[in-house]
């Protein structure tokens, strides 16, 4: 009988099963308002997301919590991506949040992230394209509204850092429905001026106010402009399209005025140390080298010159001694060999050699003449050819033959051959 009953963590984890194997639950969007939010210390956040007639709990990790842009309460509507699946310790379904956005920017966030994936596809993002910053610019341009505290605050810094640095202000609209254009007109007007670095920006907002900095045809100004651009929107959690185009980007517009220029009392610091450690190295230098010198004028050489050329002197007399030998060696050794040569018999008894010469040619002779095998016909034999060919063996010979005796030679016919087979 109790088989039939379920357990209630069964029951919880077969609903379970059912909410994540359904596809619609899986990816869902939600807009609503947040309640009982908090932020845990481990970085994840837990609230309630409700409107007039039902809410929903939520939690977002902590890895998708970072990403936020901005600081979530009670009270604020948002656009919630997730899924949904049931918590089993507590039994209850809930959405597992992984992006948010404030409600009302929902369509411009869109917007934005639209085109910045098509622009980082074009290549207007890439670090090859990006221009240098000079370390000591003489002439920089703002492009920025004439009031308010970010132009404030860069030329401030600026004259602070850097005050030999002239600065040119590019009055503009930077909120407004006319602001791109007249943003794009003025990077064009920079151009004209021989700057050395371009800033562009204005101070913190909401994204609608800071959206004349994410159209595409003021990013596409940057990225045309020839000169290096730092782009300062907003504050350091801001981020817009011209950040990303541009050849640096600074948090704030203060910070990009303390990225354009170094600080001079740095700068002057600087050059003094350098030029301690110029003299002090050019001191050690003069030091060293007198040490040098003062070696040299109490070396032994310096002090008795003499005994270098009589050590000089010395070594030449040894050399001529030896060459002197070499050479009286050289004259006895030849002179011995002449002796011998002259002592020699073949100059003392040459008919000796010419007797000798005659009884090796006499001796070669007699061997010739053994070896001769016409001498052999004179004892009775003779040579038989046939064909031209001398015969060696009876196969060799034909109908005809040439035979050779020592006294003369005569043609016979065969007309019979013994011993072939």
């Amino acid at each position: 009988m109790d088989n039939k009953y379920l357990t209630v963590s069964a029951i919880t984890r077969y609903l379970k099963a059912k909410f994540d194997l359904d596809e619609n639950l899986k990816n869902v969007f939600i807009k609503g308002e947040i309640s009982n939010f908090k932020a845990h210390t481990s970085g994840h956040l837990y609230f309630s997301l409700k409107d007039e007639g039902s809410k929903i709990n939520a939690i977002m990790f902590k890895t998708n919590a970072s990403k936020l842009n901005f600081t979530p309460a009670d009270g604020t509507k948002v656009l919630i991506t997730g899924r949904i699946s049931v918590y089993e310790g507590a039994g209850n379904y809930q959405i597992y949040v992984d992006d948010m956005i404030e409600d009302g920017v929902g369509n411009l966030y869109i917007a934005f992230e639209k085109l910045k994936k098509e622009l980082e596809k074009e290549g207007l993002f890439n670090k090859e394209h990006k221009l240098p910053i000079p370390k000591f610019p003489k002439r920089i341009g703002v492009i920025t509204a004439s009031t308010g505290a970010a132009v404030r605050d860069i030329i401030t810094t600026i004259k602070r850092r850097f005050p030999i640095c002239e600065i040119i202000l590019f009055p503009t609209l930077v909120q407004g429905e006319n602001a791109k254009e007249d943003i794009v007109k003025n990077i064009k007007r920079a151009e004209d001026y021989d700057l050395d670095v371009l800033i562009i920006g204005r101070g913190g907002g909401s994204i609608e106010d800071l959206w004349a900095f994410n159209e595409e045809i003021v990013a596409r100004a940057i990225y045309n402009s020839k000169i290096p651009t730092i782009s300062a929107v907003g504050h350091e959690v801001d981020f817009t399209i011209s950040d990303f185009v541009s050849d640096l980007r600074a948090p704030t517009p203060t910070a990009a005025a303390e990225l354009a220029v170094p600080n001079l009392i740095d700068l002057q610091n600087y050059i003094n140390q350098l030029n301690i450690r110029l003299s002090e190295s050019i001191n050690k230098k003069i030091n060293y080298q007198k040490l040098y010198l003062d070696s040299i004028k109490n070396s032994f050489v310096i002090k008795n010159p003499m005994i270098m050329y009589e050590n000089k002197k010395q070594r030449v007399d040894l050399i001529g001694t030896r060459i002197k030998e070499l050479v009286l060696r050289k004259y006895e050794t030849n002179k011995d060999k002449l002796n011998n040569l002259k002592t020699n018999y073949i100059f003392t008894k040459p008919e000796i050699l010419y007797q000798t010469d005659k009884q090796n040619l006499k001796n070669i002779i007699e061997k010739l003449e053994l070896l001769n095998p016409l001498n052999t016909l004179h004892r009775g034999y003779s040579i038989t050819y046939s064909n031209g060919k001398v015969a060696k063996d009876i196969k060799d010979i034909k109908d005809e033959v040439h035979i050779k005796l020592h006294n003369g030679s005569f043609k016979a016919k065969v007309i019979e051959k013994e011993g072939e087979k």
